[in-house]
């Protein structure tokens, strides 16, 4: 109930009366007043004027991060429905594959204000503070070929790199993707040495299960780091969040909204070709590491070259000196990292 009045409030702009409400929803008065007072709680400052209703007059900090906020903002079909927030949570990818296996369907998100067991890429922990972030899961049930799944992971890091694009910033801020799945952003003061320097401000971690030859589910988590100002000694020199970029607060639940806008719409193009052949372009739009020196990692034998664009299937293309043909680097346990800074 609150969160359809919230609903009403913010698309109204003015005063909406008790009793209008509680038609509206076939409610007494007293279950709308009773909404009001949980709204108010969560932070929400709302007038309340007699013979004239209730106003929401703003969202307290401007970041409210909530099951009412997130579901107001929502436009999406299926992803992020089922929404189901946590203000605090152990993995929101491990939160997943628990629903998952209760029965949950394909496009149930997992939003928490806090991870206590955040996972990163090869068995790395993700740091998850209650400082203003986002970390979030969702559960698909692909309809794709098992190969087809890991590209998976470069479809969320462009519309998480889609979403960054549309907030409000100015052209010394710069946001990107640093291949396969990295989200990376500039902030170019005019300082020469610093002006090529990117620090990440969100990491994706993709995991499938199979069941008899067939994807049982993927999940897919996702943190940014939104309003954190601080970080760990051990990744100081490298992370970054977009209020510390941008030099101002950003609301995680609009941001939110966003992501998941454009992964719907992302999602439902891999499907139908089952690569990023029609996601190929905008991928590259937004890929760092074109034209950079890059240093491959592989177990193989470690190597230097240029980076290109991307294959089909997501493979990053490396002219290496010397050799007439590019090679193809797939993610798995392949690491590219740039020369001299982190991309």
């Amino acid at each position: 109930m609150k969160e359809k009045i919230l609903k009403v409030l913010m698309e109204s702009g003015d005063y909406v009366s008790g009793q209008e409400l509680s038609e509206k929803f076939g409610v007494s008065r007293t279950a709308v007043w009773k909404a009001i007072g949980q709204l108010k709680n969560e932070g929400y400052t709302i007038e309340a004027v007699t013979n004239r209703g209730y106003r929401l007059v703003a969202a307290e900090g401007g970041d409210l991060l909530n099951q009412a906020e997130l579901e107001t903002r929502f436009t999406t079909a299926w992803a992020g429905r089922p929404l189901i927030y946590k203000e605090r949570t152990g993995s929101t990818n491990d939160d997943c594959m628990v629903l998952s296996d209760a029965g949950a369907g394909h496009g149930t998100l997992v939003v928490a204000g806090e991870q206590t067991s955040g996972k990163g890429r090869r068995g790395r922990a993700w740091i998850s503070p209650t400082a203003g972030n986002i970390y979030m899961s969702i559960l698909l049930k692909p309809r794709v070929k098992p190969a087809a799944a890991p590209m998976l992971t470069l479809v969320m890091a462009l519309s998480v790199y889609q979403a960054l694009e549309e907030t409000e910033h100015d052209r010394s801020v710069r946001f990107g993707i640093k291949w396969p799945n990295d989200i990376v952003v500039l902030k170019d003061d005019g300082n020469e040495k610093e002006r090529a320097v990117y620090r990440k401000t969100a990491g994706i971690l993709t995991e499938m299960r199979m069941e008899e030859m067939q994807i049982k589910d993927v999940v897919i988590g996702t943190g940014i780091n939104v309003n954190m100002r601080n970080f760990p000694e051990e990744i100081a020199k490298t992370a970054t969040s977009l209020c510390l970029a941008l030099e101002r607060q950003v609301n995680r639940a609009a941001l939110t909204a966003s992501v998941w806008k454009h992964f719907e719409k992302d999602y439902e193009i891999f499907e139908k070709t089952e690569d990023l052949s029609g996601l190929k372009k905008a991928y590259e739009a937004g890929l760092v590491n074109i034209g950079r020196t890059v240093r491959v990692l592989d177990p193989k034998g470690e190597y230097t070259g240029t980076a290109g664009g991307i294959t089909d299937t997501g493979e990053l293309i490396v002219h290496v000196p010397g050799e007439d043909a590019p090679r193809c680097v797939g993610a798995g346990e392949i690491s590219v990292r740039g020369v001299m800074d982190y991309v």
